[in-house]
């Protein structure tokens, strides 16, 4: 006979399996016993970059960075270009949300990044 605990929709499961040479083995299932509790998860700390600046820029697809058009410092328009990045052998452009100040720029030419990944951020 072999145990085995099995979890199912978050109720823990003993299970006791009784081995057969047949093929078909009879399966004897215990009580449920609780499910132990996943440790939680650590708070995602805030970049100290995105603390710099309220507005951030974030890549809408998965790509590198091809280009980084503004500098820190420097005052952009909303719409203009931020940061290029080339995604499938397309270049694609990622603008500024709003009027404001270039705090950060987290990204450097040739970084992968992921979607949603902070580009820069704004004041």
């Amino acid at each position: 006979m072999k145990n085995y605990t099995i979890t199912v929709n978050g109720v823990a499961y003993d299970v006791t399996v009784e081995e057969g040479g047949a093929g078909s083995a009879p399966v004897r299932a215990a009580a449920p016993v609780a499910a132990p509790k996943a440790a939680p998860a650590p708070a995602a700390a805030k970049p100290a970059a995105a603390a710099a600046g309220g507005i951030e820029v974030k890549a809408s697809v998965p790509g590198k960075v091809f280009k980084v058009e503004a500098s820190v410092g420097q005052a952009v328009k909303a719409g203009d270009n931020i940061v290029i990045l080339e995604a499938m052998k397309m270049e694609i452009p990622v603008v500024a949300p709003e009027d404001g100040t270039v705090a950060s720029i987290n990204v450097g030419v040739g970084d992968a990044v992921e979607s949603g990944e902070l580009l820069a951020s704004l004041n």
